[in-house]
């Protein structure tokens, strides 16, 4: 693929056959919502995958009450006895979905959903108009949709509301990958899928990189919006709030962090941020938090990704 995206699939938004892929683990209650959410869109989906990395038969039994398998829409269920992690549970799904003969392939997690059943439409709509690979919703907070789940930064400074993006339709080269995120079929060609040694965190960091070094155009749809839990709690000020340490409250969660950002900041187009790294974590690490054990491990797990020692634990 040249950096254009190409013609629209079939002629049409509404012809395009769009295939979903959510990937779920022990949260059923969440995922009900966001299968609801996914039924409800004015474009219909041709097919639905669900990873479950729980491999639970009350998540089997809920895709079948939600999505009967018809002619006009396929529901596939992979319960996965392997805990593939986000990465590799949308791996999975995604090549399940163009094995099926998707035109587009729709991300979404179990946490999250569209905002509304225009979503879809405003982003097949927009990547035409715009002859885009990939285009993603702003994620929002699904509490208070004025704000964005996670901070985006753009530059030094760090934006945390919506109003803040702009208002222009399109924010290009920039994506959030794993919630909502609509890619063309042909976009995987060039970027490949998840990789499953990252198993969770980082994972979207990576494909975003590969988006970015691919020359497929690629964006943000200001005009349509993903609901999410709030997700900026564990992004912790530093220097007044200049800067911010990312420090998750979990442990296992901040050893993928720490060991994914080790091996993601080893690629071609990443090691420039480096340099801000080791200043930011550290400051945060040795001054904010006075923790000399805890900079340790940070260094211990930036190593072996690095080195892309996944085995280690």
């Amino acid at each position: 693929m040249s950096s254009s995206a190409g013609p629209a699939p079939a002629g049409s938004t509404g012809q395009a056959r769009v295939w979903a892929v959510v990937v779920t683990h022990r949260r059923a209650q969440t995922l009900r919502r966001s299968l609801l959410a996914l039924k409800e869109q004015t474009v219909p989906l041709a097919g639905l995958v669900v990873v479950d990395n729980g491999d639970e038969p009350e998540v089997a039994a809920l895709v079948a009450d939600l999505w009967p398998h018809t002619p006009a829409t396929h529901a596939r269920y992979i319960g996965s006895k392997h805990n593939l992690g986000g990465a590799g549970g949308f791996a999975l799904g995604i090549l399940t979905a163009l094995a099926a003969g998707a035109d587009w392939v729709w991300l979404a997690d179990d946490d999250g959903r569209p905002d509304g059943p225009g979503t879809l439409a405003s982003l097949l709509s927009c990547a035409n108009r715009h002859q885009l690979a990939e285009v993603s919703p702003v994620v929002v907070d699904e509490a208070e949709p004025d704000r964005l789940a996670f901070p985006l930064r753009r530059g030094l400074r760090w934006r945390r509301l919506r109003r803040e993006l702009g208002d222009a339709e399109l924010l290009p080269g920039i994506a959030s990958l794993f919630n909502g995120a609509l890619f063309r079929s042909e976009a995987f060609s060039a970027v490949g899928v998840p990789d499953l040694r990252l198993f969770l965190r980082g994972d979207e960091v990576e494909v975003h990189r590969r988006l970015g070094a691919s020359g497929l155009a690629f964006g943000t749809c200001l005009k349509a919006s993903y609901l999410h839990p709030q997700g900026s709690d564990e992004f912790l000020p530093i220097l007044g709030g200049a800067m911010h340490a990312q420090y998750p409250s979990d442990e296992a969660k901040r050893f993928y962090t720490y060991r994914n950002r080790g091996y993601l900041q080893a690629q071609r187009g990443m090691r420039k941020l480096v340099p801000q790294e080791w200043a930011r974590f550290g400051w945060f690490f040795l001054v904010t938090r006075r923790d000399l054990p805890g900079f340790r491990e940070w260094v211990r797990l930036r190593r072996i990704g690095r080195e892309e020692r996944f085995g280690e634990r």
